[in-house]
């Protein structure tokens, strides 16, 4: 297994709290836009996860009242210009690696959503499991305002199943803006909190995560994910062998023997 505590990434920001990582772009100055490398130290960051022993979840914040104004059009939508289709390919699939990762990184991850959130900052919220705004947050997929189809990093798949399909072909079709108020009546947001409280309710959400069955929380999040490919039998028997491996735990004997002593379970992630 691996300890990540120590990480000190050079294209992000790396925060312990505790068990709970916190992650921030750091170029505020431009709303915070991802380059190649930023891309591809996050995808291995979120890779580095699965075996992580010290962290419990993650909380992907803003910085500088912004998200992620998504790719920096001069040191990757320039460059990608002058590129041949194996390069480009190479660069598609890389940012669709980083949804993956985050799919399969094993930890709940909570988004902290203030200001610009468009284009692969959306998609980073999107892939999330939580998402908390503020009342000026501003998301857009506006990859058709550039000239490129909105089917990108799996939003096609993944926006639909989150605010239905004419939500998603609106918003993927047009690249507007969706308001904060738009976002949580659409069930894309899950709650909006002013912006002075958005880190630490985020923060405090991740750590009450952090504190319970972390082992379970895994089994959710890969359920959740699975469970897109399946039929309604499919998914029913895979939940029973996954509860069937949860019930192995001491988390689900801890719970038990907290309930029979009035206490609170203490859970421990084993």
């Amino acid at each position: 297994m691996t300890s990540m505590a120590e990480l000190a990434p050079e294209h992000f920001i790396w925060e312990m709290r505790g068990t709970v990582a916190v992650i921030r772009l750091n170029r505020p100055e431009r709303k915070n836009p991802l380059t190649f490398e930023s891309y591809a130290e996050l995808r291995n960051t979120f890779r580095d996860l699965v075996y992580a022993t010290d962290v419990s979840a993650v909380v992907f914040t803003s910085n500088g009242e912004n998200f992620c104004s998504g790719g920096d059009v001069h040191e990757i939508i320039g460059p990608l210009v002058g590129r041949d289709m194996k390069g480009l390919l190479e660069f598609t699939r890389m940012t669709g690696d980083l949804v993956k990762a985050m799919l399969n990184c094993g930890k709940p991850i909570i988004t902290a959503i203030d200001g610009i959130c468009v284009g692969a900052g959306a998609i980073i919220a999107m892939s999330s499991d939580i998402r908390f705004a503020t009342p000026r947050t501003s998301t857009a997929f506006l990859f058709t305002r550039v000239g490129l189809a909105g089917c990108d990093m799996g939003a096609c798949a993944m926006l639909p199943r989150i605010i239905g399909q004419g939500r998603a072909a609106d918003l993927l079709y047009s690249g507007r803006s969706m308001s904060a108020e738009e976002g949580l009546q659409w069930g894309f947001y899950n709650r909006v909190v002013e912006p002075e409280s958005l880190e630490e309710d985020a923060i405090a959400y991740a750590t009450r995560l952090a504190q319970g069955p972390t082992f379970a929380h895994s089994i959710t999040k890969t359920q959740l994910n699975q469970e897109w490919s399946m039929s309604l039998e499919q998914a029913i028997e895979s939940e029973a062998q996954a509860q069937a491996i949860c019930m192995q735990t001491n988390d689900f004997a801890r719970a038990y023997h907290a309930f029979v002593a009035k206490q609170k379970p203490e859970f421990k992630g084993d």
